[in-house]
């Protein structure tokens, strides 16, 4: 299934700019960047819920905010894309 990732980590402080570093890293790890702070990651449920807990535990809920969509059935999905960013296309051979 395909999940976004969306946060935003308050990086007024040191402790805020790790956290900040460290959500990034655990994204870049399952998914792809497709905005600053917005990863799409191909996952199963199990690895969905293991990158929720993983997350929750670096972030502060009092001051971050994390969103996770979960979109079961991609079939009917319809993603426009403008400007330099272009996405990997995953149904498709990642070498050619």
């Amino acid at each position: 299934m395909l999940v976004i990732v969306c946060y935003d980590v308050n990086t007024e402080t040191p402790a805020g700019r790790r956290r900040l570093r460290r959500v990034a890293k655990a994204c870049e790890g399952v998914g792809q960047r497709v905005q600053k702070s917005v990863f799409e990651c191909q996952l199963d449920l199990a690895r969905m819920e293991a990158l929720e807990r993983k997350l929750l535990s670096i972030i502060d809920t009092e001051t971050d905010c994390l969103r996770l969509y979960r979109l079961a059935d991609t079939k009917g999905c319809e993603v426009r894309e403008h400007g330099r960013f272009k996405a990997t296309d995953y149904e498709q051979p990642l070498v050619i």
